[in-house]
């Protein structure tokens, strides 16, 4: 056998063919700027502001598509050895925190929450070496009661999965596929703990109905009594509970074997104290934890993200724990993926490129960005430790000492750490845990721990680690990327942009990708304009663009048909369809003339004082009708919304352009008629309207509940009427 004492725990590989890949962006390159020099030489008179803004929005788009570059360069590959891994620290692992948190139960069902945790008090690791926390931030009665619920089926779930080594060890996951290739004795355990999770549910289920919890469970834990003093969720005390104690030799599973530590927490809650949302959900865990269980290693999973896989911990270990390479690696991201994705992306919520492709580059520049969940940190880089060359992973010293303490005493005491008070005049939010004063926590944590010298790694395995759920409704989807491209553009507007916080301290190139995200929303400024001004000024008869025969015209098509086809081509190898490409597509267009718009206007808004941004949880559960909608993938627009009332009147304002340019042409006398010059308008207006017939057909022709309600495809006619007559002021 060969000697492995002394072999690396991962390694990094380049990807395959990025020369002929650069060569082909240096190419592009020289189009772009062909394409500047074309504006900046050919300036007319008559529409003089017109052509420079068209200018301005070109110069746009070749930037933002310099920046993109980085996630393109560098990429690189990561493989792990679990086997090594094995050998070296079987008996010597550490210690692993996994928090989970949620914040509504109406909006994040306590059933869908428990199944995450159920699915990571189940991974393959040594039950005393795991602890897992749940964090509630609406402190409600119903989620504990789940969360007490889950901690006796895991007595039978978690042997089982051991038993025959079952993936996923979501409960629910598991259940979904049914399979008559099961043997006779698995087949027979399935069926008795389906019949316990089954019992569970309904249990929890009628809870949630009747508003209640049973008087049975009332009686049976001590816990129920910590809500006789319950306010509200903005007004109650901090509510620590150790449902599972590890260390705890009565702590056993049906099999004899230990259980890992649960624990639920809802820290204080008062309406005179900001609560920093998730972040501040998340330093009251890892300052709580720090006193029960103190892992090194603190696994973070959104309470959809169910584990797919058993043995992430020990992929991401093989980062941390490798002799040459570990010692300056922070944290460990794994991609977002989702299990209830269409077979063609209606809404393009697989985020397949940026999870296949551009992490990957991000990972070359020196590692990619935290994304708040699926992801592995060190514990003392997460508490603002910094990086110095010859510094140690220690993790065997980590264990607390129980000092002689009950569970009832220990939740006492540690209680304090997770008040409101706790952090005042401390740098907790700032330089410790994860940042405050931004939506996007995580991604301003991920860039701070960076600045400090650390790097991070992106592994992006064969078996998914996590599954979430991806938003089933147009709304869901617009929604959440306005509060991701809010957040990204305020951190580009403060002290901890990564431009001036990053510079000299982390890789350029990781600076730019960061700024690929960071600049989303300015986007829709160059997107409105080139969906509305080339459209006014067909109607007017008036070219924007160079003539068909001339050699102008030659760097526009060449840029138009590259960028579309490299985009196309990394879809595909990202594993996607030709129509989920067009899907997404569509959600580009869609998310920057309206989610991108509404972010960067209420970000400019907060920078004079007139908004103030808020945290917004995106719904996680749909109705059956929706649900139906969604697999048939027919899009989603039945809600009032300004964002729909703009996007509908951008669609009608370019179909109402394309059909009087076609009503001129016929009375022209056809196509003979059209000038050679106002070929690339004609172009472009018939794509976006191509583009949008799905909010046409939900406008005209759809029945059903999906359908665009009749308000909004009023008020968006008569937008597109008005811009429509723009072009005689012009």
């Amino acid at each position: 056998m060969a000697n492995t004492s002394h072999a690396p725990l991962f390694e990094t590989k380049k990807v395959k063919g990025s020369l002929i890949y650069k060569l082909f962006a240096a190419s592009m390159f020289v189009g772009i700027v062909l394409i500047w020099i074309y504006r900046a030489t050919h300036v007319t008179e008559h529409g003089r502001f017109v052509w420079i803004g068209m200018f301005a929005a070109e110069l746009w788009f070749g930037f933002y598509w310099i920046l993109t570059q980085a996630h393109r360069w560098n990429r690189v590959y990561r493989q792990n050895f679990k086997d090594r891994l094995s050998q070296r620290y079987e008996n010597d692992l550490p210690g692993v925190d996994v928090f989970v948190c949620t914040a509504d139960p109406t909006i994040e069902p306590p059933m869908m929450v428990i199944n995450t945790v159920l699915s990571v008090l189940a991974y393959d690791y040594p039950p005393d070496k795991l602890a897992v926390y749940l964090s509630d931030d609406a402190g409600s009665d119903l989620t504990f009661y789940a969360l007490l619920e889950a901690s006796h089926f895991a007595k039978h779930w978690i042997p089982y999965c051991k038993r025959f080594a079952v993936e996923p060890r979501s409960p629910e996951a598991h259940f979904r596929p049914v399979s008559d290739e099961l043997e006779a004795i698995q087949a027979q355990h399935l069926a008795s703990v389906k019949r316990l999770y089954q019992g569970m549910e309904d249990r929890i289920e009628l809870a949630a109905k009747l508003g209640k919890i049973p008087k049975s469970a009332l009686l049976e834990h001590r816990g129920f009594s910590k809500w006789d003093s319950f306010s509200s969720r903005r007004d109650h005390d901090t509510i620590l509970q150790i449902l599972i104690d590890g260390r705890d030799v009565e702590a056993k599973d049906s099999e004899g074997c230990r259980l890992p530590t649960l624990v639920y927490l809802a820290r204080e809650k008062r309406s005179q104290h900001f609560h920093n949302f998730k972040a501040g959900a998340m330093n009251a865990l890892i300052r709580v934890s720090s006193e029960i269980s103190n892992g090194p290693i603190i696994l973070n999973v959104d309470c959809d993200m169910y584990s797919n896989n058993s043995e992430s911990i020990r992929d991401a270990l093989c980062f941390f724990l490798d002799e040459e390479k570990g010692h300056d690696v922070a944290f460990v991201q794994f991609p977002q993926n989702f299990h209830n994705l269409t077979k063609n992306d209606l809404y393009g919520g697989s985020m397949r490129v940026i999870n296949q492709i551009e992490f990957h580059g991000l990972d070359g520049c020196g590692g990619p960005m935290y994304i708040g969940t699926g992801c592995f940190h060190r514990r003392d880089t997460l508490c603002g430790r910094k990086f110095t060359k010859g510094s140690l992973f220690d993790w065997k010293q980590s264990t607390v000492p129980r000092k002689g303490e009950t569970a009832a005493e220990l939740e006492e005491r540690v209680k304090e750490l997770a008040s409101c008070k706790f952090e005042k005049n401390t740098q907790w939010g700032k330089e410790m845990g994860l940042k405050y004063g931004c939506p996007v926590e995580d991604v301003i944590t991920g860039l701070s721990i960076q600045c400090r010298g650390w790097k991070s790694v992106y592994f992006n395995p064969e078996r998914k680690g996590f599954l979430g759920v991806a938003g089933t409704t147009l709304d869901q989807t617009l929604v959440q990327h306005k509060r991701w491209s809010e957040g990204d553009l305020q951190i580009f507007l403060s002290k901890h942009s990564p431009v001036w916080k990053g510079l000299g301290r982390i890789n350029f190139g990781l600076i730019m990708g960061y700024c690929v995200y960071c600049l989303w929303s300015p986007n829709c400024f160059a997107t409105l304009y080139y969906s509305i001004i080339p459209s006014v000024y067909l109607l007017k008869g008036d070219p924007l663009f160079p003539q068909v025969s001339s050699f102008w015209v030659l760097p526009f098509v060449y840029v138009i048909i590259g960028e579309h086809a490299c985009s196309l081509a990394e879809y595909l190898w990202s594993g996607g369809t030709v129509l989920g490409w067009w899907n997404g597509q569509r959600m580009w267009l869609y998310k920057r003339t309206s989610s991108y718009l509404f972010a960067a206007v209420d970000t400019l808004l907060k920078l004079v004082g007139y908004s103030d941004s808020g945290f917004v949880i995106s719904a996680k559960v749909s109705d059956k009708d929706v649900s139906q909608r969604y697999k048939q993938e027919k899009m989603e627009f039945g809600a009032v919304s300004p964002m729909f009332t703009l996007l509908s009147s951008l669609a009608m304002f370019n179909l109402f352009c394309l059909a009087l340019m076609v009503m001129k042409v016929i009375r022209a006398g056809g196509l003979q008629s059209v000038n050679e010059t106002m070929v690339l308008q004609i172009l472009l207006c018939g794509t976006l309207v191509l583009i949008n017939l799905p909010l046409y057909s939900a406008a005209f022709f759809r029945k059903d509940k999906g359908r665009m309600p009749s308000s909004v495809t009023l008020k968006s006619i008569l937008v597109a009427l008005l811009l429509c007559s723009c072009y005689a002021f012009l």
